[in-house]
């Protein structure tokens, strides 16, 4: 049985390219708060290889979802530097996409139109994008469904239109905060499983926030763990499973080894700072 790999596996370990597509160096986010500076993030380093799926495994209140928002320059770090495809990120990208914990649909919209809402908001042309849009629906299998509205569908296919709607300007890369966290466990099982089939037919890097280590571990390239507040990576884990991976990949030993090893990092992390 293999070794578990430590911080120092290299990016391309997975499905992504050696090159650091974003660079997360040395960031440090403080708040102001009633009682005080509060310290959300701390000397953090993270890179994302183009085509990459890095997924982002923490405690509750460790600062997962900060991390997100200063990706998607909605927060200006208070120290070190975030960098996407070798450009500083100074403010919100138009080449970067969001998948939400809830997909976030307008209920007065169709699917098509859903998808086509980010289009809308760079205020490009929405009769340019159709194509793209309708080609993104028969990916995640909705294309039958595109005159449809959001209540007429299960949680999966809304999920499934918010991940299209992420995809529908051609981010270079994608940011997905929990967006299985609030589904049945079968439903999230077949999501995990059309989502890295979706990855593995884009040329976009994902970072991947989530609760759950099997889903972690089933869907990455390399899982980055953060520590308690002030949040930092205290490991990098590198998932040597081959692609593409199947329900069956869950009872494969070296699956389970790498849970286990996750799992081990959270029962020795000391409690968050005050």
């Amino acid at each position: 049985m293999q070794a578990v790999p430590d911080a120092t596996t290299p990016a391309s370990a997975g499905g992504g390219d050696a090159a650091s597509h974003l660079a997360i160096e040395g960031v440090r986010l403080v708040y102001d708060t009633s009682r005080g500076p509060l310290v959300a993030l701390d000397g953090l380093d993270l890179q994302v290889g183009r085509r990459e799926f890095v997924s982002v495994l923490g405690p509750s209140g460790c600062g997962k979802s900060t991390l997100l928002k200063l990706v998607t320059g909605l927060l200006p770090p208070s120290a070190g530097r975030i960098t996407l495809a070798g450009a500083a990120v100074r403010g919100p990208r138009p080449d970067v996409g969001i998948v939400f914990q809830q997909p976030t649909l307008l209920p007065w919209r169709n699917v098509l139109n859903n998808v086509l809402v980010p289009i809308r908001a760079r205020g490009a042309s929405v009769r340019a994008h159709r194509d793209k849009a309708l080609e993104l629906l028969k990916l995640v299998k909705l294309d039958a469904f595109a005159r449809h509205y959001p209540h007429e569908l299960s949680g999966g296919m809304q999920q499934r239109v918010g991940i299209a709607r992420g995809l529908v300007h051609d981010p270079a890369l994608l940011l997905m905060d929990e967006p299985f966290a609030a589904l049945d466990a079968m439903t999230r099982e077949t999501m995990m499983d059309e989502l890295q089939q979706i990855w593995m037919s884009t040329p976009t890097s994902i970072l991947f926030i989530t609760h759950s280590i099997p889903e972690a571990v089933y869907l990455s390239d390399r899982v980055a763990v953060m520590g308690p507040r002030p949040g930092r990576i205290v490991e990098t884990v590198a998932v040597d499973l081959p692609r593409p991976r199947g329900l069956e990949t869950m009872a494969d030993p070296r699956f389970i080894e790498l849970t286990t090893h996750l799992r081990s990092l959270f029962r020795e992390m000391p409690e968050a700072e005050a």
